[in-house]
């Protein structure tokens, strides 16, 4: 199996379906520090970060990756953290793509 931060995400249609639970706890398990919500419906992330320019400087470099994968997280940006939620809204729960566009956030903080 590719790596899921080499990944790109596909086209989200409404209609399609949500991942199984087991299958997303698998892909989770790629993840650092991720969780899945009771409902298995989101993934979620708190990155903390010294300064307020660090935190928006990473918050601005999420967006770039959202933008180059048209598929858009909910966040919630402090002085020194970051909120990153990923759910796929056409499907009403989780896809591959919340778990791709997750692992390439990973990269970014790894590097």
């Amino acid at each position: 199996m590719d790596a899921l931060h080499e990944k790109h995400c596909a086209v989200c249609e409404s209609g399609g379906e949500a991942l199984p639970k087991a299958q997303a706890d698998t892909l989770l398990s790629n993840l650092d520090g991720w969780t899945v919500n009771p409902e298995n419906t989101a993934i979620e992330r708190t990155f903390h970060f010294k300064t307020f320019s660090k935190t928006m400087a990473f918050a601005n470099a999420v967006a770039w990756i959202a933008h180059s994968e048209g598929h858009h997280p909910e966040w919630h940006i402090g002085y020194d953290k970051c909120t990153i939620s990923y759910t796929t809204h056409a499907v009403n729960g989780l896809t591959e793509n919340d778990f791709i566009c997750a692992a390439r956030v990973d990269r970014l903080i790894a590097q």
